[in-house]
């Protein structure tokens, strides 16, 4: 299934090589140097729309991170310059932490200035060299961002030119906050919520003024207790179920679809899309399962699904959905797991943020072994470790990750590689599915 993967879904550059050097030797950091330890959170909008990404990024692989500013500064050029900001960003603004040498010394002129945020840390002390140097950046079409901010006479001037003011929800209290904003009260600037991990968060946001919010909130949405799955969802899990025997049954699969005309839709759309390169456009359901193969149609079939699902809540879930998926089917065979199996956990995990229904409701519904129900309810079990290391990955917890590796012997890097190539997977799957 994997080979089958890689030739049909054909990723690029040294994230690919480093994931099929697992077949025959061990991943080198020369392979997956210039994409190490890279992860994206995505900035929203009031629709929850994704606005942009923030850039994560991690100098080393040490235990903790004690790597300092510039160091991680120009990690990020590098990884941005090698790999390409639109492929880190999907084509959206990408929002990336500045040090003093950076700003100052014309090291992010290797970004492109119409796509790229630059976030003044906190940290840094706004002396008449580094207000220059961001007048400077600001007139060549860079966009600024303060980051973290808490209010300060000595910021006003780069108050004046800022397109984005960053206040931390946990850091920050109502009063406080209300009093920034009194303060940025007729100041054309956007402002940014960051660390909103709860619906309640991002209403109260709203409620402040804010327009941009930063976190996992649309994750975790107010669930509807003691709701019913809708019928046309169980004919999905139906569907789903179908499509985990060893032997599909297309008979019993294109009555199930043929009732579902949306769904079927989607799933054409998949099988002709440049995912799978086929030369002759396919127009039926058995012709798609001859077409791809009965690997590829499933999971073609299972995005599908997923698109449907998340029909009603933000494309960002649905990206999500497709980069855990497709993750922890690459980096299975890193930690001798069944992939078709590991495929469906990272797909399935955002399912409540999908349907809004609590996981302990959905799980017994799901057509899997009870080990991956199990991970799905986030039970500690092995069949959860890739999931989980991804989700600590997500939120840049570095230190987490570090000590998952630890534990069930993985090879950080090649975990950050298949990362690298289900990102540019899961964009082409969203554009796809759309």
């Amino acid at each position: 299934m994997r080979a089958i993967a890689d030739e049909q879904f054909g990723m690029i550059g040294m994230a690919t090589q480093a994931i099929r050097a697992t077949d025959t030797q061990p991943a080198t950091p020369e392979l997956a140097g210039p994409l190490r330890y890279v992860a994206r959170q995505p900035i929203m909008d009031l629709r929850g729309r994704v606005h942009g990404y923030e850039l994560l990024f991690r100098a080393g692989p040490e235990a903790v991170f004690r790597g300092d500013g510039d160091m991680a500064t120009r990690t990020m050029l590098d990884n941005t310059v090698i790999f390409g900001l639109e492929r880190l960003t999907g084509g959206l603004p990408a929002f990336v932490n500045c040090t003093y040498e950076a700003l100052t010394e014309n090291m992010v002129h290797v970004l492109p200035s119409g796509m790229t945020v630059l976030e003044i840390l906190e940290s840094l002390e706004p002396t008449p060299s580094l207000i220059d140097a961001c007048r400077k950046l600001k007139g060549e079409g860079f966009r600024l961002a303060l980051d973290d901010f808490t209010w300060r006479p000595k910021f006003d001037p780069l108050i004046e030119i800022a397109d984005y003011i960053k206040v931390d929800f946990m850091q920050t209290g109502p009063q406080e906050r209300q009093s920034l904003l009194k303060r940025l009260s007729g100041i054309t600037v956007a402002l940014v919520a960051e660390k909103i991990e709860t619906q309640e968060e991002f209403k109260q946001a709203c409620d402040e003024g804010f327009t941009f919010f930063q976190g996992y909130y649309f994750c975790r949405p107010s669930l509807m207790e003691n709701r019913k799955i809708p019928a046309n969802q169980l004919s999905h899990i139906e569907i789903l179920q179908i499509l985990r025997s060893d032997v599909i049954d297309v008979r019993k699969l294109t009555v199930l679809l043929k009732r579902d005309a949306s769904l079927t839709y989607r799933l054409l759309r998949l099988v002709n899309s440049p995912m799978c390169a086929m030369r002759q456009e396919v127009r039926s359901i058995q012709a798609a399962l001859l077409a791809v193969g009965e690997d590829t149609f499933r999971r073609i079939a299972t995005l599908a699904i997923a698109s449907e699902l998340n029909c009603k809540q933000p494309s960002e879930i649905l990206r999500m959905a497709f980069l855990r998926g497709r993750f922890c089917e690459l980096a299975a065979g890193l930690f001798e797991q069944d992939s078709t199996e590991q495929y469906l956990l990272g797909l399935l995990s955002l399912l409540p943020a999908m349907l809004r229904l609590p996981m302990q409701e959905l799980a017994p519904t799901l057509p899997l072994r009870e080990e991956i129900r199990d991970a799905l309810l986030g039970r500690a079990t092995p069949e959860r470790v890739l999931l989980h290391w991804l989700e600590c990955h997500e939120q840049g917890d570095w230190a987490a990750c570090d000590v998952i590796v630890r534990a069930s012997s993985l090879n950080q890097e090649m975990l950050v590689a298949c990362y690298a190539e289900a990102l540019l997977w899961a964009e082409e799957a969203v554009r796809s599915a759309s």
